[in-house]
Parts: C-alpha cells; sequence; structure tokens
C-alpha cells in the first residue's frame, strides 16, 4: 500500500465544510481530475479519475463523524481507502486533512508509474484538488450548505467545464433539478447580480480609499504650506531684528557694557566725571568734589592752579604769575 497525505486551510465553520464536501457528486464539476462520481445509495457509489490514466473503484462509506470525519474503502476496482478529517481553527477557519492509501496497479505500467516518481506526482495533484475545494467553499455564501450556490462552480479547470465527465455523471446531472436550465439561469442570474454587488462595493471602496487619499494630501499641503508661512515669519522677525541692531548707536558712556562705573551716579570717579573737567580740589570728599570752594583772600594762588587731570590731557601746565 502506498500512503498520501494532504492538507488545506479553508476560511469557513467546520460544519459548512463537512457540509459542503459530503456532496460527494459535486466534485466533478469543480474538480479537474474526478471525472465521476455516482451514488449506487446513500452507503454506495462508483468514482472514476483521471490520473495519466483512468481509474475505477466502487467504494462504501466507514467511520462518518458528522462535522469531523468522513471515511471510504473501494469494493471493487482500484484498492484504496481513505479519511477526510476537519478541524476546527476557529469560527471562520478550518483544517481539512486528507489521508488516502492504495494499491498501485499491477503490471509493467505500474511498475513504471512507481519508478518516474509517481508519488510526487499524484500528491501535487490531490493537493490541488484541495485548493480547488477550498475556493469553492470560500466562494459560496456564508452558510450555504449546497455547492450549487458557489460561483467556483463550473470554473474552466473543472472537469465539466472542459466535457471530461463520463456520460454517467451526465445522465445523474440530466436528473438533477438543480442542473435543469430554469435554476441553471437561475443560478447565472444570482451569479450576476452578486458579482454586480461586488463591483459596486469594491468601486465604492476605491472611491472612498480615493477621497481619503486626496483629503490626506490636502491636508500635507496645508501643512506644507502653515510650516512655510511661520518659516518666513520667523525668518522676517529676525531680519527685522538685526536691522533694528545694526541702526541702534550706543551712547559711549552710559550705551556700553563696562563703562566707567555706569551704574553709579554721583561719584568722583563716575561717568559724570567723564562729561565735564572736574574741579582742582576733586581729591576732597566726594560729596563736595563738585561744589565750588568760598573764595578765600588767602588761598587765590590755589585757584590759579590747573588740575592734574587737565593738565594730563592737555599735555602742559599753565603758567603761573
Amino acid at each position: 500500500m502506498v500512503e498520501h497525505y494532504a492538507s488545506v486551510t479553508v476560511h469557513a465553520p467546520a460544519h459548512q465544510v463537512y457540509e459542503l464536501f459530503t456532496h460527494l457528486n459535486d466534485f466533478p464539476k469543480f474538480m479537474r481530475f474526478v471525472k465521476e462520481v455516482t451514488y449506487y445509495d446513500d452507503q454506495r457509489s462508483h468514482w472514476v479519475v483521471q490520473v495519466l490514466q483512468q481509474y475505477e473503484w466502487d467504494a462504501v462509506n466507514v467511520d462518518w463523524i458528522p462535522d469531523q470525519q468522513v471515511g471510504w474503502r473501494s469494493t471493487s476496482g482500484l484498492n484504496n481507502s481513505g479519511k477526510v478529517q476537519f478541524q476546527g481553527l476557529g469560527p471562520n477557519r478550518t483544517m481539512v486533512h486528507v489521508y488516502l492509501s492504495y494499491t498501485p496497479p499491477s503490471g509493467p505500467l505500474g511498475a513504471i508509474g512507481e519508478t518516474l516518481g509517481f508519488n510526487t506526482y499524484f500528491e501535487s495533484l490531490l493537493q490541488k484538488e484541495l485548493h480547488n475545494f477550498a475556493h469553492m467553499v470560500e466562494q459560496a455564501p456564508p452558510g450555504a450548505l449546497d455547492p450549487m450556490s458557489s460561483h467556483y462552480l463550473f470554473h474552466s479547470n473543472s472537469a465539466t467545464a472542459r466535457k471530461a465527465i463520463t456520460s454517467r455523471q451526465s445522465a445523474a446531472m440530466a436528473q438533477d433539478p438543480m442542473m435543469s436550465p430554469q435554476a441553471l439561469a437561475e443560478r447565472g442570474a444570482r451569479i450576476k447580480h452578486a458579482e454586480e454587488m461586488e463591483q459596486q462595493a469594491r468601486q465604492q471602496r476605491e472611491e472612498e480609499l480615493k477621497q481619503r487619499a486626496q483629503q490626506e494630501l490636502q491636508v500635507r499641503h496645508e501643512l506644507l504650506l502653515l510650516e512655510r508661512e511661520t518659516a518666513l515669519r520667523l525668518q522676517a522677525l529676525r531680519e527685522r531684528e538685526r536691522a533694528e541692531t545694526q541702526q541702534y548707536q550706543p551712547h559711549p558712556i552710559y550705551g556700553t557694557l563696562g563703562g566707567r562705573n555706569a551704574a553709579v551716579e554721583r561719584t568722583a570717579l563716575g561717568d559724570k566725571d567723564a562729561l565735564r573737567p572736574r574741579y582742582p580740589w576733586y581729591e576732597q570728599d566726594p560729596m563736595v568734589s563738585r561744589l565750588p570752594k568760598l573764595q578765600d583772600p588767602s588761598t587765590d594762588q590755589l585757584e590759579k592752579l590747573e588740575s592734574p587731570w587737565l593738565r594730563s590731557i592737555r599735555g602742559a601746565p599753565l603758567e603761573t604769575d
């Protein structure tokens, strides 16, 4: 026996995935390599698949657990068996596990197939068919339990669309009320209406995104203008301050820092003394250094003397009698 395994995650509840999978006769409508699944009764079915060559077998259902597992084993034809388990991962996520085992066909063809890597090829096909099933479920309306409600049915690669189904499968479909011309027309109208609504919703979302992008662009433009205006105002303020600084001419005595004790108003060595010559008796008490001396005939000769301060400025002393 050769064993194979494949899995896929379906974005739907486990109950819905289980119910859609159990419609085995709808497999040819969305799978590529399944050409026929017809029922003998509610427990037995006939299968035809095309993998390098055509294989047929009758199968019976075994170990079915609602919402959890589907199993089968062949009773004639290609010897195979397997099971499909449905593992719920959340309210809208289900992991589907497929376990399949079969006995390779006897004879030269079977030996050559196993030698040339048939197992790897078969597993890739099994994975593709699982992805087809996942697309079928995800394109069905929420809560739908009939594959005929899915928009993925009869896609271009399905066995039905390629007209690769068997005559028995075609006859079974013809007897299905859901495959009548009227039912198919109604289904096509529903799908077309749903596609139109989806297109309108998509266009509305695109328009909303476009408007939002335009609003964001306008806001960014306004912020950029505000930043530029703020920068220009700051530059103008700096230039005005610079111009005012250049036009200001400080007073040589009072408007300079580190001047001759500019904060001192009336002292013998303050800046007031720099505005006019000191009196000859400036070395007296600071409080009276600027006051004129009383006339005293005995000291007239002293009044004719020039102060050392004036003498240092003029560079020469005054002549005395």
